[in-house]
């Protein structure tokens, strides 16, 4: 990126990732969670907020305010709170748990969950791979080798490892590209260790 839009440096601990479990295919016959409601419809601002809560959670929508998710304890309680969310926004709710679900209406679901995921997975994958890789590219290019660009970097990668961690809490189905992801975050992490080699190099054995 051009010098004049870089960010004032960070000098911060990165923070820790926390490990996230291993997604399974169990959830593919279900049962499933379906919210259907109502915000007022002059409100755009109330729409998007909870578009917005629902779709961080992982949720499918399969029509306009009408949304699904595997059932599990944590997604129950979250859907609780965007509930209560769409009550304060003076909306209605209807919750129901599928048990018996037809077998069209299934494979709509697995697949759009898995599509999903496999989005976000590319998504990361093209964020290392035209930002990232690129970014150390240029900084090696105009030979800015120092701490604080290096410190930087390292904090880009580290938002790169914790929403790989949120794609991979929310694949409950085993979607396609979680191995790629992994492994282009990986070189990301060896390209950047590479650099703050020769960062040290250059700063701490040939100072100027």
């Amino acid at each position: 990126m051009p010098p004049a839009s870089r960010r004032k440096p960070v000098t911060s601990e990165p923070q820790q990732v926390e490990p996230t479990p291993e997604p399974t295919s169990d959830a593919t016959d279900g049962p499933w969670l379906m919210l259907i409601y109502r915000v007022p419809s002059g409100s755009s601002k109330a729409r998007v907020a909870v578009w917005r809560e629902l779709k961080r959670l992982g949720g499918l929508y399969v029509q306009q305010a009408v949304c699904v998710l595997p059932d599990r304890a944590d997604l129950r309680e979250s859907m609780d709170k965007v509930r209560k969310r769409i009550d304060e926004l003076d909306g209605s709710s209807l919750f129901l748990t599928l048990r018996d679900v037809e077998e069209e209406a299934r494979a709509q679901f697995v697949d759009g969950f898995r599509g999903q995921s496999a989005k976000e997975y590319a998504e990361i994958v093209e964020e290392c791979e035209t930002k990232f890789f690129k970014e150390i590219e240029f900084e090696r290019f105009r030979g800015n080798y120092t701490f604080e660009e290096a410190e930087e970097i390292r904090q880009d990668l580290e938002k790169l490892r914790r929403w790989l961690a949120k794609v991979i809490a929310r694949d409950w189905l085993a979607a396609d590209g979680r191995e790629l992801a992994e492994r282009k975050v990986e070189e990301c992490e060896q390209l950047l260790e590479a650099f703050e080699s020769d960062v040290y190099e250059r700063t701490v054995n040939n100072p100027e």
